[in-house]
């Protein structure tokens, strides 16, 4: 029995980490095809799009939080084989997602300089990204209610539409920013206009693949774009209660990105060239662990909703095993691999050693992240204690990090390595919060109604 209760415990994990993370590396690779095909085409046009793609990452969190929220909750149902309330969570998902994106999207699309102003000084850099994110503005709405259809569908262990209508995205995104930023194929030559264009139109093939999917061929829930629209005050006060902290987690985490860009823009030409380099593989790291918190997260959601709370002590235990194993392995390979990494890039000699310095640290810091945040935003989020998370980051990001980054470059004035190590730290201290509040086992809450 134990022989067949591992294998079903790897089988699930690893099929669901794996799955989730292939999807997550094509829809980053979405946006890094924009900054190596812009890195050819101009060092100031990829700064631009840089600097435009942390406004979107602020809404990538935001709609991540959501989405989280939504397997939580969804995937506990989902272990009490009770699927009409998951339509219902799904539903108040919906609403939360469209009115994050359609918010953030009005604020960009009218005030785009002005928002991007206040990230950096540079203002060719911020005119640049101002034509970028005017015209991505369009797909922010998309973005969301896709998201939260793949959410719904990974909370019910269907995972591989995700993947499927995430490769469609990049082949597409991929040609029509060769035809669109250079002028291929007798397109006109746009530049970073033309691959905001390529990517809302990626966009919109991935959800249109995700609508057909789940509303006219997937069995399992039965779904009609009716659905989408129809919830219970039940649900709506559940997801308050345990989503919207998520959101919460998500949201802050993001604006504190955001934040350590508007320092980091203020550092000089070299430092956001350099961070340019390094944010597409700090979100590669991301995508692995956050895989690994998706994966989790249904995995201990769906157990919880069984009632099995043994084998969510076992679960729990183990998977602590597979993140730390998860961290050493990424680590050698980006120490490896970092300088490989960097000359796919047309960059200063000054903005290259920046940027092997950065790869460096996160090359460290790695381990540490790809422990806590699986462990903190995947079993204790995915056991039904969602506040936890929110205050641990509020604790650890604005009470220590960002303090202590400012005071770093604006009144120290110390090198640029040390503000980056500092904006980084975070990960490794929040490793110590994660071992207690794991292996406690206080996190374990059944958030289903009878």
């Amino acid at each position: 029995m134990k022989k067949q209760f591992d294998k079903y415990f790897l089988k699930t994990y690893f099929t669901l980490f794996g799955v989730v993370c292939i999807q997550n590396l094509i829809v980053f690779g979405v946006n890094l095809a924009d900054s190596v095909m812009l890195g050819r085409y101009s060092e100031t046009a990829m700064s631009g799009v840089s600097l435009a793609n942390q406004l979107q990452f602020l809404l990538q969190m935001l709609i991540s939080g959501t989405a989280n929220g939504l397997v939580v909750l969804a995937s506990q149902y989902w272990g009490k084989k009770s699927l009409e309330p998951i339509k219902k969570i799904f539903s108040v998902a919906f609403y939360f997602a469209l009115g994050f994106s359609l918010l953030l999207g009005a604020v960009v699309f009218f005030a785009p300089s002005g928002i991007l102003g206040i990230l950096s000084n540079e203002t060719e850099i911020v005119a640049e990204g101002a034509k970028y994110i005017k015209i991505m503005a369009f797909s922010y709405a998309i973005f969301a209610v896709n998201s939260m259809l793949i959410a719904l569908m990974r909370s019910i262990e269907r995972v591989r539409i995700g993947f499927y209508n995430s490769v469609a995205a990049l082949f597409v995104n991929i040609f029509l920013n060769y035809a669109l930023i250079f002028g291929n194929f007798g397109f006109p030559e746009l530049g970073v206009e033309g691959a905001a264009i390529a990517t809302v139109i990626a966009r919109c093939v991935e959800f249109i693949m995700s609508v057909i999917y789940v509303f006219f061929y997937d069995k399992r829930l039965d779904m009609r774009i009716s659905d989408a629209f129809k919830t219970e005050k039940i649900y709506f006060k559940d997801f308050v209660k345990s989503g919207l902290p998520l959101v919460g987690s998500s949201g802050s985490w993001g604006i504190a990105m955001t934040i350590q860009t508007a320092i980091m823009g203020h550092l000089g030409a070299a430092a956001i060239g350099a961070n340019a380099v390094a944010a597409p593989i700090a979100q590669v790291v991301t995508v692995l662990y956050s895989s690994s918190s998706n994966a989790s997260s249904v995995l201990i959601g769906k157990t919880v909703g069984e009632n099995d709370i043994p084998r969510v002590k076992k679960y729990a235990k183990n998977l602590q095993l597979i993140y730390l194993a998860t961290g050493i392995i990424s680590s050698l390979l980006l120490l490896t691999l970092r300088n490989l990494l960097i000359d796919i890039y047309d960059i200063s000699p000054n903005t290259r050693a920046l940027a092997y310095t950065f790869t460096t640290i996160l090359a460290i810091t790695i381990i540490g992240s790809s422990y806590e945040a699986p462990c903190l935003c995947g079993i204790v989020s995915g056991g039904g204690d969602t506040k936890f998370v929110l205050k641990n980051d509020l604790i650890f990001m604005w009470g220590i990090v960002l303090p202590l980054a400012a005071l770093s470059a604006f009144v120290f004035k110390f090198p640029v390595w040390v503000t980056i190590f500092i904006l980084k730290s975070d990960q490794i201290l929040k490793c110590a919060v994660a071992v207690f509040k794991v292996n406690r086992f206080k996190w374990i809450k059944n958030l289903t109604h009878d």
